[in-house]
């Protein structure tokens, strides 16, 4: 893969300007020069089309912060079309290793709306992981891809990272007819080296929002819950960062995160709707790093 190359390394230090954070013992983490400059060519070298939400997700940004670095072994979970796993696998390098954690086989039903051949396409997409990644990069990285139910024994304790980004509210708003949530959250921890770490990057409701209506259903789940759930599976949270938060996104009771783009559910066929939901913007991100 050609890479362009990254002409301004003060450029690249305000573009990165979050890969420094305080973390809870007070020492300052930083990428590398070299990593740095890495990761923002990665990014930098994908199609226009694919950059044109960079300015909502972040993701040099978010991998920064999230302490990921070439030749890491790290498990990204819900690749869907792989938006994520195109910057992931090209900067882990040839000798990092990618896992594609999808949901489990039998909560897919459950989200009532897909057609039976659709289920039989989100479940196929676990083994076709390995296939997308190779689409994907040029570099030769292992790449494997279970559920959170079927990561081998022999997986146990070999992750630097898992990265669960946008991918945790369906986890949660099942748990009650399947504890989904509590098993993929075993699973990332059994997997997970000593000391390994889980980014999250969720949907973020207002704290004074009902349990009901911060059950993931929406889309949203409050920052609490979401830091509880993780310590209840022996997680510890050492840092979090404002990077994703959009103020403008204040849904009301009734409202899902799916009104916002890119999907504008609702929207697409409204000018005056669709112009109101742009003006907001992605939805409004908590943004944490938890350590085993």
């Amino acid at each position: 893969m050609n890479f362009k190359t990254f002409l301004s390394i003060s450029a690249l230090s305000m573009t990165l300007i979050g890969c420094m954070h305080q973390t809870s013992s007070g020492a300052k983490y930083q990428l590398s020069d070299a990593n740095k400059t890495s990761l923002q060519s990665v990014v930098d070298a994908r199609s226009s089309e694919t950059k044109q939400r960079d300015n909502w997700r972040k993701p040099a940004e978010t991998l920064a912060f999230f302490r990921v670095e070439p030749g890491m072994a790290v498990a990204e979970a819900l690749p869907g079309g792989g938006w994520y796993t195109e910057i992931i696998a090209n900067y882990l390098g040839a000798n990092g290793q990618l896992m594609g954690l999808n949901y489990n086989d039998d909560m897919w039903p459950k989200f009532g709306f897909f057609s039976e051949e659709a289920i039989k396409g989100q479940i196929a997409r676990t083994a076709q992981f390995p296939s997308m990644v190779a689409s994907k990069t040029t570099n030769g990285i292992k790449a494997t891809g279970y559920t959170f139910s079927n990561a081998p024994a022999a997986a146990n304790g070999t992750l630097d990272r898992v990265l669960v980004i946008r991918a945790l509210h369906n986890l949660n708003r099942f748990e009650n007819d399947g504890g989904y949530r509590t098993k993929a959250l075993k699973a990332m921890h059994r997997l997970l080296k000593p000391n390994g770490m889980v980014g999250v990057v969720q949907h973020k409701v207002a704290e004074s929002t009902s349990d009901e209506g911060a059950n993931g259903q929406r889309g949203y789940l409050k920052e609490s819950a979401v830091i509880a759930m993780f310590e209840a599976a022996g997680f510890k949270l050492i840092d979090s960062s404002n990077m994703h938060a959009n103020p403008k996104d204040v849904p009301g009771p009734k409202d899902i995160v799916w009104r916002l783009p890119p999907t504008l559910l609702g929207a697409q066929e409204k000018p005056e709707l669709k112009a109101a939901m742009n003006a907001i913007g992605e939805s409004n991100r908590m943004t944490l790093l938890f350590k085993k």
